[in-house]
């Protein structure tokens, strides 16, 4: 057994099961990101024929979900130099998780990027393909020895904010994923697009249920949008990098919803006037800053 299958199989102590799910989770992820959508599809028409609908999260979201990043959420989390390690007891504001719930980043200047699976399901993926990217181990050794087919490798921390940039620029969103295959904790930050991510391709499938609308397998950063109608022009360049329908053109002027806002930042770089800015939401969930987190390590 290679050591970072020792490691996996240490970090879920006597939760065998769990462990295995993780073992499998990415050894056939790609497999396993084609089986999740398909199983999302087939349970939410048949929970929605029988007007169930407010019972799919116990199956689907509360096991597997994500948390929008700002870019500079990103870069804090990739600039980390020492482990952090926080349970759900203080990360409530920050990820309302049900079962993955911890923030948990071991020795995380160990990187590494490969293949996202989502991508390599679509026939005309977004590129570049290579977008996910693990932070800290055991996960980047496991990704090293066992994902070889997914292109797996180390990767500095330049390297790292060059990839996510890169995505950005394209009006890729940054997701960190939780799941509770993988220790019911974070490790792997995305780079997502609504066409090809499943997680968002599950969650607009949810919308489009009647009774349904809400569920999500992703949660807002924890900022909102600030725009400056003094110094916006009303070119709208800043709609289409919008996903979630908080910005639109209407009647030739700009509009903003807040309560659809999920705080990624694309907008607020994407403004050519440097019209919209990046605030925090007041009364709503908190971004994944590990400033604050650490912070709280210390007793702040």
């Amino acid at each position: 057994m290679k050591e970072s299958t020792k490691e996996m199989f240490r970090l879920h102590g006597w939760r065998l099961d769990r462990a295995l799910h993780n073992y499998l989770y990415f050894i056939f992820y790609d497999v396993y990101v084609r089986a999740a959508l398909l199983l999302t599809k087939v349970v939410v028409v048949l929970f929605s024929r029988f007007g169930a609908t407010k019972h799919i999260p116990k199956f689907i979201f509360e096991r597997y979900h994500a948390k929008v990043l700002s870019r500079g959420d990103v870069g804090k989390i990739l600039s980390l130099e020492e482990t952090v390690m926080l349970g759900p007891d203080t990360t409530g504001r920050i990820i309302p998780f049900r079962h993955a719930n911890k923030i948990v980043l071991r020795e995380p200047t160990h990187l590494a990027v490969m293949d996202c699976p989502c991508k390599l399901e679509m026939d005309d993926p977004c590129q570049p393909v290579a977008s996910c990217i693990a932070v800290g181990k055991p996960l980047v050794d496991f990704w090293l020895e066992h994902c070889r087919k997914y292109h797996a490798r180390r990767i500095s921390r330049e390297e790292a904010l060059s990839i996510i940039d890169e995505h950005r620029r394209k009006g890729h969103i940054n997701q960190a994923f939780f799941k509770v295959a993988t220790g019911g904790s974070m490790g792997v930050i995305c780079n997502c697009c609504p066409r090809c991510c499943v997680s968002m391709r599950a969650t607009a499938l949810m919308g489009r249920i009647k009774g349904a609308e809400g569920i999500s397998q992703y949660v807002p950063s924890g900022y909102g949008v600030r725009l400056d109608t003094e110094k916006c022009d009303m070119c709208g360049d800043c709609v289409p990098y919008c996903h979630f329908g908080a910005l639109e053109m209407a009647n030739g002027e700009l509009r903003y919803h807040p309560e659809r806002c999920y705080g990624c930042e694309l907008c607020v770089e994407n403004c050519p006037q440097g019209a919209l800015a990046l605030v925090l939401q007041e009364g709503g969930l908190l971004p994944l800053d590990m400033d604050r987190v650490k912070g709280w390590l210390q007793g702040d």
